[in-house]
């Protein structure tokens, strides 16, 4: 919606204020991708709806909360990628510029849930299903993905799954 991309701006133009270069950066990349990805919904709309008003047109493409959160998400994510493979390089100053970009990201993703908090959860889900064999991951991700979306990493909750299906085996 409207209100976290406006948050967003809003960052933007205080951290042009205060000259912070790493908010800037960051921040801007995030807007970059943002209008990408209505760029490409107002094309896919465009192609589905054909005859459209230019206003209609504008108002169907402006992204909802959770498209906002799911590019936000992807943006932490890439973060975190680059943080690991810094750290395996030993390029520290490089892993401390993505820490600083990913502390940014963070600040407009809803808090994460914790292992713990997960474990719970897919624990639940496998006694209401009766289901306790790996094969039965994908049943339990598609499950739980829904539920924990933007506030968990796919890998942590995986492996969480994996854990505790491996135990019940």
């Amino acid at each position: 919606m409207e209100d976290l991309k406006q948050e967003i701006r809003d960052s933007l133009d205080k951290a042009l204020k205060e000259g912070d270069g790493i908010a800037r950066s960051t921040l801007g990349l995030l807007l970059a991708a943002i209008s990408n990805r209505e760029k490409e919904k107002r094309y896919k709309i465009s192609k589905e709806e054909s005859g459209l008003s230019e206003e209609k047109l504008t108002e169907k493409s402006i992204l909802s909360n959770e498209e906002l959160l799911e590019i936000i998400s992807s943006e932490a994510k890439k973060r975190k990628e680059a943080i690991l493979g810094y750290e395996k390089g030993g390029r520290e100053d490089s892993v401390k510029k993505e820490k600083a970009e990913l502390e940014i990201l963070e600040k407009y993703l809803p808090e994460q849930l914790s292992e713990e908090e997960i474990k719970k959860m897919v624990k639940e889900i496998i006694e209401k299903s009766g289901t306790s064999e790996m094969k039965d991951m994908g049943k339990i991700m598609s499950e739980i993905m829904p539920k924990v979306k933007g506030k968990a990493d796919g890998n942590l909750v995986s492996g969480i799954i994996k854990k505790l299906l491996s135990e019940a085996e």
